[in-house]
């Protein structure tokens, strides 16, 4: 199934739904699916990351919109939008980082502005409609994000070409495919000879946990490591080309991501591989200039001092659980996006990705960097 869907059901003979979402607190040792029918538990499910990931976010701010249609006992259009601005400042208030979730409450108030139903009724159809709509754009975007991604996956000559990604951008982190990891798993149903370092990601564990749970799945091959790894396989020439994700991404090319993207990006840098933000022009922020002014969010002490139920800290121990950090641009090789990959300077091109219409023909801007080693220099 997908990580989220809507489950269209009846009501006394009324169409309704409900959402329904993989709860990912606990992969990979249980698989269990949720359902939610109001759309302040959809909130809380945000909230406490049982969906996690900033297009699945938004998927679930659309379809949580939908739910509070849904809800409403309004039978007039201006009542009704009364309540869905209730439900938007719910929803905007669970994560204030991935941009998606902002994104997508708007896109579908937009859509319930923008209807000429009479009834309020008919706007709650649409808004159903809207939430669906999006749901499946995200798949096609990973998609082509994957297939514009995997052009820059050399296939291994003797041996593999060995892939660096943090935390979760796979499908569990979309409605379906990845971002990051959708390049990977575009470039292993091409048949090349991959293998891919998973960084654990503490403190949540969505590299351990996830990523690795998806990837051993597909029969991608991989290999789990402690995030402090990292650089001693850059600097022994054991990583080709790092691909990651991102929660928002400035108009200047800076990119928000999981904690420690930074670190990776900087390493990378110093030692001449190339690295990739794999990344929807819906997460692409042009209103934000610089990282900077990305909002940062800052979850609690208990994720650091606590792995599941086991407290690993001394009790009362001062903690700061910063959850994002920005890379900025200068260590960033390109952006893919769905339409392309952009390469600096970012202000111009991935202004141009973001701006362009979906039947255009892709073109990369601006010549590729060669990779390292066997796989370019």
């Amino acid at each position: 199934m997908r990580t989220i869907e809507w489950n269209d059901t009846t009501d006394r003979g009324r169409p309704t739904g409900t959402v329904k979402m993989v709860d990912q607190r606990l992969l990979p040792l249980e698989f269990v699916v949720v359902e939610f029918d109001d759309y302040r538990d959809v909130a809380v499910a945000i909230k406490e990351m049982y969906i996690r990931g900033a297009p699945a976010i938004g998927a679930a701010a659309a379809f949580g919109m939908a739910l509070a249609g849904q809800q409403s006992k309004a039978a007039m259009p201006e009542d009704l939008m009364i309540d869905l601005d209730t439900a938007a400042g719910v929803i905007r208030a669970t994560r204030p980082t991935a941009v998606n979730l902002f994104w997508a409450v708007e896109r579908m108030l937009r859509t319930a502005q923008g209807s000429t139903q009479s009834d309020a009724a008919g706007i709650v159809r649409e808004l159903i409609v809207e939430a669906k709509r999006l749901a499946d754009e995200d798949v096609d975007i990973n998609r082509r994000m994957g297939a514009h991604g995997a052009t820059l996956v050399e296939d291994g000559a003797g041996r593999a070409c060995n892939i660096l990604t943090h935390c979760n951008a796979g499908a569990l982190a979309t409605v379906d495919y990845g971002t990051a990891l959708a390049v990977i798993r575009a470039s292993h149903e091409q048949g090349k000879n991959i293998h891919v370092w998973v960084d654990e990601t503490r403190p949540r564990l969505q590299g351990a946990r996830l990523t690795s749970w998806e990837l051993m799945n597909e029969g991608i091959p991989m290999t789990l490591i402690a995030d402090n790894v990292a650089g001693h396989l850059m600097r022994t020439g054991q990583v080709d080309i790092v691909f990651v994700g991102s929660d928002r991404t400035a108009a200047n090319g800076d990119v928000a991501n999981k904690i420690g993207t930074y670190k990776l990006a900087v390493l990378a840098k110093e030692n001449g591989i190339p690295f990739y933000a794999v990344v929807p022009t819906s997460t692409v922020d042009l209103s934000v200039p610089a990282g900077d002014d990305i909002p940062i969010e800052v979850r609690e002490d208990r994720e650091v001092t606590h792995v599941r139920e086991c407290q690993v800290a001394p009790d009362g121990v001062q903690v700061l659980n910063v959850a994002f950090d920005v890379t900025p641009h200068r260590y960033v090789t390109g952006i893919i996006t769905e339409n392309g990959i952009a390469y600096p300077p970012f202000k111009r091109n991935l202004k141009s990705m973001v701006e362009a219409p979906p039947e255009a023909p892709v073109e990369r801007i601006a010549d590729r960097p060669a990779q390292r080693g066997s796989h370019g220099s």
